[in-house]
């Protein structure tokens, strides 16, 4: 594949554009399941262990932070596969 050079020095192959889009699509679908999971943790799982990873409520926020991460990545990634030239 040969590197074409994108807004403000990004390398980007030419070929890439489909892969960017299943990606982008992936992480956003992970971030939301993440989010809601998160959620439902932090709603549910008060003052109770988790598998002996902590607690419901603490491992519940860390899944909505990335989660919400996850999600804003993957629009990042969709805006950058849809102006592209």
């Amino acid at each position: 594949m040969k590197l074409t050079q994108y807004r403000k020095g990004w390398l980007l192959a030419k070929g890439s554009g489909m892969a960017v889009a299943v990606i982008a699509l992936a992480v956003f679908i992970l971030g939301g399941i993440a989010t809601f999971s998160g959620l439902g943790l932090f709603a549910f799982m008060r003052d109770r262990d988790l598998f002996g990873l902590g607690d419901g409520r603490s491992i519940g926020l860390l899944f909505i932070c990335v989660g919400l991460i996850g999600s804003i990545l993957g629009v990042f990634l969709m805006r950058l596969y849809r102006n592209r030239p």
